[in-house]
């Protein structure tokens, strides 16, 4: 009797698990995936750069005027980790591009963000501004200083990418609310 019992056990098992599986199966046809979709999502920046423009003690800088196909993906801004300001984008060519702002050391801030990327002693001319071209095994950078601020973009991208970055830095503008980022809307007196 006792062995009876056990064989009914194991079978109500596995009549139980041939349910689940049937009844995920049809869930899985019929919940709509699209395996060509991009699994990255672009992220609206305004609003944490309008409350860093308050409360960061240096201009905070965006990117304006950025041709299309450049995808904002982060943006971060830490006042206790030396007003830390942070904005991610990957290029049109699907590299990585961060703008790194921070009030921190800089020779340690310059090494977190662009993962230990060293200087080269080269400098380079954006946009009329000279920023130090810095190399590294994950990231390149061009870093600038000035007035208590460290400004970084570091980064997979191409030093071109970079310099294009660089270019288009802008302090103190929130992004229009009816424009993307990295477009200026038609009423925007910039």
């Amino acid at each position: 009797m006792a062995g009876m019992r056990g064989k009914r056990t194991v079978r109500g098992m596995f009549q139980s698990m041939a349910v689940i599986l049937a009844a995920g199966g049809v869930i899985y046809l019929f919940i709509p995936h699209d395996e060509k979709a991009d699994p990255i999502k672009p992220v609206d920046y305004r609003v944490e750069m309008v409350t860093a423009q308050r409360a960061a003690p240096y201009p905070i800088l965006a990117p304006e005027g950025l041709p299309k196909g450049w995808m904002p993906t982060s943006v971060s801004y830490e006042r206790q980790n030396g007003d830390a300001w942070h904005l991610g984008f990957l290029t049109p060519d699907r590299q990585y591009v961060a703008v790194e702002q921070s009030t921190a050391a800089a020779r340690k801030y310059i090494g977190e963000v662009s993962h230990e990327a060293a200087d080269t002693g080269r400098t380079q001319r954006v946009a009329g501004q000279v920023w130090q071209r810095y190399e590294g095994p994950k990231y390149d950078a061009l870093v600038r200083r000035e007035k208590g601020v460290t400004t970084v973009v570091t980064g997979t991208a191409s030093p071109e990418r970079l310099a294009e970055m660089a270019a288009a830095l802008k302090p103190g503008k929130a992004v229009p609310a009816k424009a993307a980022p990295g477009k200026a809307a038609p009423d925007d007196k910039a």
